[in-house]
């Protein structure tokens, strides 16, 4: 009985710190300060929800810029992750020359498509591509839209963010970002 009265007041004192104190602060923290990531970064068009701009979203139209590949998870963000296939995996073979394939017919005169169109992320719904791998796909989206391809490619600059800090990651494009700009250059 000496060693139950603590360990249960230890249980409880533990439980309200854990699950309730910390969940509120960190809830009111994120909200006060980090509010859009908070509730999930969502892009609107008006009140209609598009997509959130922390996870790719499955374009495959002439008309858009596509995004980097979905592994496994078909760009269902609840089972997201890796396929975990090795460098000598076939199956990863195969899906190498497919996208290779597929994105050589789509875009005949650019040449080979950067990597990261052709491999999904360590997540499989990576938001963003890198520059190279958004004006690979210029000539395509703007002779789809009857644009003009410097002003599609002016629009993937203005979307190119540079490194974070200017030191952290690479150069990237938010594909959601841009394909909205671009309808919304259509209309």
């Amino acid at each position: 009985m000496k060693h139950i009265v603590p360990a249960l007041r230890m249980l409880i004192f533990m439980t309200v710190l854990t699950g309730v104190v910390y969940p509120l602060l960190v809830t009111v923290i994120s909200q006060g300060l980090f509010r859009g990531q908070a509730n999930g970064s969502m892009a609107k068009s008006g009140e209609a929800v598009l997509g959130s701009l922390l996870v790719a979203q499955n374009f495959s139209g002439p008309k858009y810029f596509w995004p980097r590949p979905s592994g496994g998870a078909n760009f269902n963000p609840l089972p997201s992750g890796g396929t975990n296939l090795g460098p000598i995996s076939a199956d990863l073979k195969k899906s190498f020359e497919e996208r290779r394939a597929n994105l050589k017919a789509a875009h005949p005169d650019q040449g080979e498509p950067p990597q990261d169109l052709l491999f999904s992320s360590a997540s499989g719904l990576d938001p963003e591509i890198s520059p190279a791998a958004a004006k690979y796909q210029v000539a395509r989206v703007a002779k789809a839209r009857g644009m003009n391809s410097i002003e599609v490619d002016h629009l993937v600059e203005k979307f190119t963010q540079g490194r974070q800090f200017g030191i952290f990651g690479e150069p990237r494009v938010n594909v959601l970002a841009l394909n909205m700009a671009l309808d919304a250059h259509e209309r």
